[in-house]
């Protein structure tokens, strides 16, 4: 195969600079087809990894459903640490090409540099798998660290390990575990669900819970908490499926609502909800309302987004992530 890389590095303005999305194009070319590729080409603690790729059959090659199949994965030292499929996006627009896309997670566990590898493995028509290295940079973040004090009520839940709790973690983890193919509802970027900029705590903060009888346990903050007042609009970040809508020991009043396959907002710590299981919403809905139920030492709305069940920095979901635009 003969491959033409084409560099093209751009950072994006946006409201949150220290967040930049940085995109890069890649063009590989054989008799029978083109791929054009675009992807984010920073790898970040807590970020993640969209490739989009435009799969152009040359003329003589008739377009076969399920004819293109193709995996995007993370690599470390030659180990895969993360694997996802690439999924049909805008068929009806794209009756003559496949039009793919694909994200994987960079854990926000990750706390030094590391020699990432990005690789797209594909299959054409059956024919034997290829594969191509996006070249990547990696760009180092450190997370804040944080002392929080809980009282009896707040350690009581803290350390609950009642069958309830136990069987309210695992159906979470099974929703942010599942992948549905045909679930691609929003491509655009997503919007913050608040119009509150005031943050009390972000995604990937490193947290050390000091019990009321004095021990501690560490973990890390899976999404960005807003301080705003109970009752205030909570909206939809984007379109999509609301998958979860119930009372949580740990999280109170909860929605979580899936927008890609794979691809997870959530909404803790509410006072109120304002849709239920099986939902769909529109970007800017109203939701439900911000509270302080559940594990919480006041109120506010904890805003989490998970992507193939790893937390990602939700910033990350404000640019153009899936270069729609470009």
């Amino acid at each position: 195969m003969k491959l033409k890389m084409i560099k093209k590095l751009l950072a994006l303005a946006a409201i949150f600079t220290a967040f930049p999305l940085f995109s890069e194009s890649a063009s590989f070319q054989s008799e029978n087809y083109t791929i054009n590729v675009k992807y984010n080409n920073e790898v970040s603690p807590g970020h993640a990894v969209f490739v989009r790729m435009n799969v152009i059959p040359a003329k003589n090659i008739k377009k076969q459903a399920g004819g293109l199949k193709a995996e995007l994965q993370l690599l470390n030292l030659g180990k895969k640490l993360e694997t996802s499929p690439f999924y049909q996006i805008n068929p009806k627009k794209n009756r003559n090409s496949w039009e793919m896309l694909s994200g994987v997670p960079v854990t926000i566990w990750n706390d030094s540099e590391q020699p990432y590898q990005v690789k797209v493995v594909f299959s054409f028509n059956g024919e034997k798998p290829q594969e191509f290295i996006l070249p990547t940079v990696f760009k180092a973040y450190t997370f804040e660290k944080e002392d929080i004090p809980l009282n009896q009520a707040n350690t009581d839940i803290r350390t609950d390990t009642s069958a309830e709790r136990m069987a309210q973690i695992e159906k979470l983890n099974n929703i942010f575990f599942s992948t549905s193919y045909q679930a691609v509802y929003q491509t655009k970027p997503f919007t913050s669900p608040t119009d509150s900029t005031r943050y009390t705590a972000r995604c990937g903060d490193r947290r050390t819970f000091i019990y009321a009888n004095g021990k501690k346990s560490t973990t890390l903050h899976f999404g960005n908490d807003y301080g705003i007042p109970t009752g205030s609009d909570v909206k939809s970040c984007a379109e999509g499926k609301v998958v979860l809508a119930e009372n949580r020991i740990t999280t109170g009043w909860s929605i979580v609502i899936e927008h890609l396959p794979g691809l997870y907002s959530v909404y803790y710590h509410l006072s109120e909800l304002g849709v239920s299981e099986g939902d769909m919403v529109k970007q800017g809905q109203l939701i439900g309302k911000s509270g302080a139920t559940g594990l919480a030492t006041g109120p506010h709305l904890h805003w989490e987004m998970r992507l193939n069940g790893s937390a990602i920095v939700p910033e990350f979901f404000l640019r153009d992530f899936t270069f729609e635009a470009e």
